[in-house]
């Protein structure tokens, strides 16, 4: 296990992006050989936005990521957070560390950018998606990112979190993020099956429903353990699925200005 986490600490930069691009490509060509819906879309024109909000959150992460370094050396330093005050086997450390980081910094924020207003606006941009697919995943809006970093920092603070262990986070969220994106046909046994404390394709399909209550369901990222603790997992049919948002013009889904300006736009209603 330490030569795990050592490994997970000594990634660069590089091998992160490259990891990033790697599961990118492998669902994307899952998505033509086990597409789960046929869109009627320009694939290359529709990743264009989604890719171009990705390079923002990039920006945004290699910012947080020197106040994300302070915040590890002076909780080492001061022994501070929840793990310090335990003395576990590594790895269910580990595990429960990965496990915190996913409930604070993708569910507990997941669900205050559904429920609180201006919130909310920053997440639409993300919701506005009418051909969900992969690079989905990669579609937020750098007010979006900028409020789930903030809550990544908590979850590091209260936890106690080692770096090693976020990085596991980390990179596990960058897979499950893409493959529950993908527009790829999971067989249901599977996909239920694993869903049970995963999230899935199909699970996260009803999420991105046009319209509530479906969309403000499963707001897991990792595990869907935390849908069924709070009362927020649903698992329907997926052919009812619609994607996009009742309040915004399909046509704008991949208007790039458009979708950077939805959080300032008062005309756009939050029905909150």
């Amino acid at each position: 296990m330490e030569s795990i986490l050592t490994f997970f600490e000594g990634l660069g930069s590089g091998e992160k992006f490259l990891w990033i691009v790697l599961c990118l490509i492998v669902f994307w060509l899952l998505e033509g050989a086990i597409p789960f819906v046929n869109h009627h879309y320009q694939k290359w024109k529709h990743a264009q936005v989604n890719l171009i909000l990705l390079s923002t959150t990039m920006v945004i992460n290699v910012l947080f990521g020197l106040a994300t370094a302070g915040i590890f050396i002076w909780a080492e330093a001061n022994s501070a957070g929840l793990l310090y005050l335990v003395d576990l086997p590594l790895w269910l450390e580990v595990l429960l560390g990965v496990m915190l980081l996913d409930l604070v910094a993708q569910y507990f924020v997941h669900y205050l950018l559904h429920k609180v207003s201006f919130m909310w606006k920053f997440h639409m941009v993300h919701h506005s998606d009418t051909a969900v697919d992969v690079t989905s995943g990669t579609r937020h809006h750098p007010g979006d990112y900028v409020f789930r970093e903030i809550f990544a920092f908590m979850a590091i603070l209260v936890g106690g979190i080692p770096f090693s262990v976020y990085m596991i986070y980390r990179i596990t969220t960058v897979l499950l993020t893409y493959w529950s994106h993908a527009n790829i046909k999971i067989p249901k046994p599977i996909d239920r099956t694993l869903s049970l404390v995963f999230v899935t394709p199909d699970m996260h399909k009803f999420h991105h429903h046009f319209e509530r209550p479906w969309t403000d369901t499963n707001f897991g990222n990792i595990f869907s353990i935390w849908d069924r603790i709070f009362g927020t997992f649903v698992y329907a049919d997926t052919s009812k699925i619609k994607y996009g948002l009742d309040v915004l013009d399909d046509s704008t889904s991949n208007d790039i200005m458009y979708q950077l300006k939805v959080p300032f736009d008062k005309s756009i209603k939050t029905d909150y």
